[in-house]
């Protein structure tokens, strides 16, 4: 690869997630390089330049203008998502931008449009499109492994742990401003994505949520059923609450002739339940590969801008999530189901 093409990229906030990119970057994209590092916090910045060997800016506009760069990777705060694209499509960067696309639908038409006159790529990181045993349950599902679809459960949750002492800092996510929501826009996309992936598009939602974690503005518990346009209906649970959670499972996918099912926690696996493994036959152990799922999203991002290679799922069906965070929370508000694609 020494004398094949790289791409110079900027990395756009340099939060915890950044150091997520980072390392997939290092070990899975050798066409990438990351040539300038942006964040409005100057330690943040220097930090992650020291890492990476980059230049350091405070300001995307000062990068856009001084910085030697072909694509901005933006991992900011959702409410920055409209801002921080649109500049760097207007100066015709290529853009991988974390999900959600933007808290709003809106939003999230102006980022396309802006995509569109700019001519690069766009793309939008949800790295549960490349966790290796998501795409191994939508192979086994097409193969027919477990026959015909009958249902589906999904739960996403975290601890909290000991509370904060008093005079910690809040995590920006629990800003209801800043995120435009609490689990299902965030983390929660990470398990809605998959279901899609499996059973196609959702149609409907019904869904109560609560706030158990008060320093939380958005809600911290979801409680809801997806009715799928095939009229498959799955449960989505999330929960960000409590001091310690037990083993769980993450998903379970039920068909008409056997059980995919996806364990929470370290040593999770991907398991197969079906007439010849009634006690379940271990497909793979799912961590590792769900780290090294955001140098995948990465490498083909980056292969899209060199060599024009598809993308596996266009920025537009990112939407998908964003309209069913928006769907379930407007079906806690009215107690009744709610459209998804209105």
């Amino acid at each position: 690869m020494t004398n094949a093409p790289r791409l110079k990229l900027a990395l756009v906030g340099c939060g915890g997630i950044a150091q997520a990119h980072w390392h997939g970057i290092q070990t899975h994209v050798p066409e990438l390089v990351v040539t300038a590092v942006v964040d409005t916090h100057a330690g943040r910045a220097e930090d992650m330049a020291r890492q990476t060997g980059a230049q350091p800016f405070t300001d995307l506009d000062d990068a856009l203008a001084h910085g030697d760069f072909d694509a901005v990777d933006i991992m900011l705060p959702h409410h920055l998502h409209e801002e921080a694209a649109l500049r760097a499509f207007a100066a015709g960067k290529h853009v991988v931008l974390e999900k959600p696309m933007a808290p709003t639908v809106a939003a999230c038409d102006r980022i396309l449009e802006a995509a569109r006159r700019a001519g690069t790529v766009f793309m939008v990181a949800e790295q549960a499109q490349y966790w290796p045993d998501a795409v191994k349950v939508q192979e086994l599902i097409h193969a027919g492994a477990i026959g015909e679809v009958i249902t589906a459960r999904a739960f996403f949750g975290n601890p909290v742990g000991e509370r904060r002492a008093g005079g910690g800092v809040t995590p920006w996510r629990y800003s209801l401003a800043m995120a435009g929501g609490g689990l299902c826009i965030d983390g929660g996309a990470h398990w809605i994505r998959p279901l899609r992936m499996w059973l196609g598009e959702i149609e409907e939602v019904a869904a109560v949520t609560a706030r158990p974690l008060a320093e939380m503005e958005g809600e911290s518990l979801a409680r809801t059923l997806l009715r799928f346009r095939s009229g498959v209906v799955a449960s989505f649970d999330a929960l960000h609450a409590g001091a310690v959670m037990g083993p769980a499972e993450e998903f379970r996918v039920t068909g008409t002739l056997g059980e995919l099912i996806t364990e929470r926690g370290t040593n999770g696996r991907l398991l197969l339940y079906d007439r010849a493994h009634p006690d379940g036959q271990v497909l793979l152990y799912k961590d590792e590969g769900r780290r090294a799922a955001f140098g995948y999203e990465l490498r083909e991002f980056a292969r899209a801008v060199l060599y024009g290679e598809p993308l596996t799922a266009g920025p537009e069906v990112s939407l998908g999530e964003l309209r069913t965070a928006l769907a379930i929370y407007r079906a806690a508000e009215s107690r009744q189901w709610a459209r998804v694609w209105e």
